[in-house]
């Protein structure tokens, strides 16, 4: 399947699974999920895999044993490219369009250590450049952030910005219409993931994976 974007039907069925939260709707329009949700995706990922390597198409139920939601199923349909506990590529649809960037997210204990420590350090200009060229290239900085500045680094750091944050992503946003709906959503999926490449290779090479347990 060569990939040729989003149709406007994969809106209505994300509109419809908001209204309608429930395996009976699901199971109803498991179709259009299928061609025109989870159809596409795959095809993204086909023609990106040569330069960024396997993705894995998240399911689509969302895990409810520790949530106070129990509807089933996620509004979002995604995939990411990476380990679990390192950068990450991801791109994800639903009602509300299409988004696409990579970074680190539920940064573990010791992870975070090692991330502060290099953004406060020498280390951690490389970084601003990274984050500020991939905001001036249309991308958003994400991450849930600390309120102040985390234990022993003073609020006035130059980076606090960045020493904040428990998780780093940059990632850009499009709402439906002409890209989603296009071939030219793999251009706009790929340029973000390069954009966003640099950001990878720093916390790789500062960061890196876990020694703890996943948290639950």
């Amino acid at each position: 399947m060569t990939f040729s974007g989003w149709p406007a039907e994969t809106v209505t069925w994300f509109k419809g699974l908001e209204a309608d939260n429930s395996k009976p709707y699901f199971t109803a329009h498991r179709r259009v999920y299928d061609e025109a949700v989870r159809g596409p995706l795959e095809a993204l990922l086909a023609e990106i895999e040569a330069e960024f390597g396997e993705g894995k198409i998240f399911r689509p139920y969302r895990d409810v044993r520790f949530s106070a939601d129990k509807s089933p199923y996620k509004t979002e349909a995604a995939a990411a490219v990476g380990p679990k506990q390192g950068g990450v590529y991801y791109v994800g649809v639903s009602a509300d369009g299409i988004v696409a960037g990579a970074g680190y997210h539920g940064m573990q204990r010791d992870q975070l250590d090692r991330y502060r420590q290099a953004a406060a350090g020498t280390s951690g200009s490389a970084l601003q450049k990274v984050v500020e060229a991939g905001e001036r290239a249309g991308l958003e900085l994400y991450g849930d952030a600390l309120k102040t500045a985390p234990r022993g680094y003073p609020v006035d750091h130059p980076r606090i910005r960045l020493l904040r944050l428990k998780d780093v992503i940059l990632m850009r946003r499009e709402a439906p219409g002409a890209v989603m709906h296009t071939p030219e959503a793999l251009d706009w999926v790929t340029a973000a993931w390069r954009t966003s490449g640099p950001l990878v290779d720093w916390l790789n090479r500062h960061v890196g994976a876990s020694g703890m347990a996943a948290r639950r």
